[in-house]
């Protein structure tokens, strides 16, 4: 295996988006010092400035990008220099009118924002070449460039063109997937309403009709949106590697709430250093809970380490509201997300915008300048990052896994589902919640992965799954381990196939239930269960065959039922949870299913208090975090040393309310 490029940057990387063309050239040397100050040592620059660099086609204006560098790197300020492909100049929307994105309705949407091409476009990808390869070959060797930023949020507002173009860049995807119409017909079910495709030009992109779409088709649309995406990477990758092959690079996922349009398990090991943007929901309750998670499949995917290239330190403003973050809370996000695998911690943006669409949006130097409590904070964090140096490629640890698959997830929330109300994320995180409330370490894998490391594999919501990763789910439980598997999981193919016979499908022989018909619930419904909870959303006809009842409904037409079942499978166990058990009970069932399992918490502590562990080989760091405000004692190792304050523990660390401590602890052989 080649060994991909390294970010040559001393300890944990700390900085965000640099945008000095939006500021007068005498702001530029109140940045650097403000920089120096706050302890940056990494900026992104370059991400939107195509219009000032190619002011027109071929031609070029590097002046003010070159001062830029060198002042940055006067500073001891390393640059993530930025592809600026994401937001194409409007001479060329005028020069090629063709190359704007379309949407399913049949409009063709305008320039004036970002992202508004299409990325099948030829002459959008002959200009975002030419562009990366002027950049490619001036700053290959300056001194200030340690990472290639390619584009910015991939498909973050255009993942999908209706056009002609992308009709027939999706036609030839086909070809190259199927071979020929026969297998296309085959897969897609065409015979269903008449849908039998004899030319490969009479199909077209899931465009707006006036009934619902064949599921498959739409399935293979968004892979082949994603995969169109990242072919785009790949080229603008491929340039700059070309000119200076030991810089990596990098783009930003959009691992978080919300933001499903590409399959990251097919990126990710085209980036050299794998990074994500993440910003929190102003309507969640507990939003520490989706950067854990997050952050944890931000970690399986990069197989270690990973980069936050962008959140915020504030509001935002793309939101119905846009919260402010609570007293303390920028501090413990970002060390959250440090505790989660990130070795790189940055900002959209570094000086709050005065003009333009993002100029609410908070950044590290607010409207209010630094006589505000964000710098207060951000300059805090920075100190804070600095002592945390070594923790920098340490790892995580975890013993159990929840299988998480982008295709699986596209096709539970496709149209004309037994029920509208399944949302992929909600399912998955109702069973992260309990074991992150418990401190038990997660990972996240695809369902063909290797499992061997693991104890227990949770799989909340698998509806589609392939003979591979089915088999290597099972086989997990036939080999020992224990398997637990959440209502309709494993119900269709790669090609969205009902599997016949009753369901779970897949999953049946090694649950050793069958089920016969669903009955999904209603908003507000519920029904008793034996063990004194409640169930909601779901349920189902279902029947033993070799398992064993643990929860069965108490009422309805299922009365007597079971909901849930524990099956001795191999030399494992897999449980199946037919239902949607309340937070209590669904907790106590993960407790019970990690704690069969032999699966310990990383460490005992309070409620409220989140504890993480990082492991390098000399050392444990475990971060702990109070989200609540209580303030809260936990016992650690008695020589460990708490990094933040670096001032020994003798045993107990003592968290002020709402405070953080990472402490490292000598792993003894």
């Amino acid at each position: 295996m080649t060994t991909k490029p390294a970010l040559d940057v001393p300890g944990i990387a700390y900085g965000g988006d640099y945008n000095p063309e939006q500021w007068p050239e005498e702001v530029w040397a109140e940045d650097v010092r403000l920089m120096r100050e706050a302890g940056v040592n990494l900026v992104s620059v370059g991400i939107f400035s195509w219009a000032l660099l190619e002011p027109s086609e071929g031609v070029y204006d590097f002046s003010r990008l070159d001062r830029v560098l060198d002042l940055l790197h006067q500073n001891g300020i390393a640059v993530d220099l930025a592809t600026p492909t994401a937001a194409p100049p409007a001479w060329f929307f005028k020069a090629h009118p063709d190359a704007l994105p379309v949407d399913r309705d049949g409009r063709t949407l305008s320039y004036g924002s970002r992202q508004t091409f299409c990325p099948s476009s030829p002459a959008y990808r002959e200009a975002a070449l030419r562009i990366t390869g002027q950049l490619a070959r001036r700053y290959a060797d300056h001194p200030a460039v340690v990472m290639w930023h390619v584009h910015n949020e991939y498909g973050c507002h255009n993942a999908a063109c209706y056009c002609v173009t992308s009709a027939a860049a999706f036609q030839g995807w086909l070809r190259t997937k199927y071979k020929n119409l026969a297998a296309l017909n085959e897969a897609w079910g065409t015979t269903f309403w008449s849908q039998w495709y004899y030319n490969w030009d009479e199909i077209l992109p899931p465009r707006a009709t006036g009934a619902g779409p064949n599921p498959t088709h739409l399935l293979d649309w968004r892979r082949f949106c994603s995969d169109e995406l990242l072919w785009l990477y790949r080229v603008e990758r491929g340039v700059l590697r070309a000119a200076a092959p030991s810089i990596p690079a990098t783009t930003n996922f959009m691992v978080m709430q919300g933001a499903d349009k590409v399959d990251y398990w097919r990126w990710a090991p085209d980036l050299d250093v794998v990074a994500n943007d993440h910003y929190l929901m102003y309507d969640d309750p507990e939003p520490e809970i989706d950067v854990a998670l997050n952050g944890d499949l931000m970690r399986s995917l990069a197989g270690g380490p990973w980069f936050l290239m962008e959140h915020s330190t504030g509001a935002l403003n793309w939101q119905h509201v846009n919260r402010a973050k609570k007293p303390g809370e920028l501090r413990r996000n970002a060390l959250a997300h440090v505790a989660h695998g990130a070795d790189g911690i940055a900002y959209f943006q570094w000086r709050q915008s005065k003009a333009g669409a993002e100029q609410w949006h908070s950044a590290m130097v607010p409207h209010a300048g630094t006589d505000s409590q964000i710098w207060r904070d951000v300059v805090r964090l920075g100190a804070d990052l600095k002592a945390l140096a070594e923790v920098r490629g340490s790892t995580g640890t975890a013993e159990v896994a929840i299988a998480w698959d982008w295709n699986a997830r596209w096709a539970l929330e496709a149209p004309a589902q037994p029920s509208a109300e399944l949302r992929y994320e909600d399912l998955v995180r109702s069973w992260y919640e309990p074991l992150w409330r418990s401190g038990v370490a997660v990972d996240f894998v695809r369902p063909d992965a290797d499992l061997s490391a693991y104890r227990v594999v949770l799989v909340p919501a698998l509806y589609l799954v392939d003979d591979e990763g089915a088999s290597n789910l099972t086989s997990f439980a036939e080999r020992g381990g224990t398997l637990a598997v959440g209502f309709h999981s494993g119900i269709v193919d790669e090609n969205c196939h009902v599997r016949l016979g009753g369901y779970p499908g897949a999953f049946r022989e090694a649950l050793g239930i069958r089920s016969e018909e669903y009955f999904p619930l209603t908003e507000g419904e519920s029904l008793g269960l034996s063990g004194g909870g409640t169930a909601s959303l779901w349920s189902e006809r279902l029947r033993l065959e070799g398992a064993e009842a643990v929860l069965s409904y108490t009422e309805g037409p299922l009365a007597d039922v079971p909901a849930v079942t524990r099956h001795a499978y191999g030399r494992g166990t897999a449980w199946y949870l037919a239902t949607r058990p309340d937070a209590t009970t669904l907790a106590s069932l993960l407790a019970c299913i990690r704690t069969e399992a032999d699966v310990e918490p990383v460490r005992i502590a309070p409620e409220g208090v989140e504890v993480v562990r990082r492991r390098s080989p000399s050392a444990d760091y475990l971060f702990l975090i109070d989200h609540v405000g209580k303030g809260a004692e936990v016992a650690v190792a008695e020589d460990a040393v708490e990094l933040l304050t670096s001032k020994p523990t003798n045993g107990a660390v003592v968290l002020a309310p709402g405070e953080i401590a990472v402490v490292r602890e000598p792993r003894r052989s």
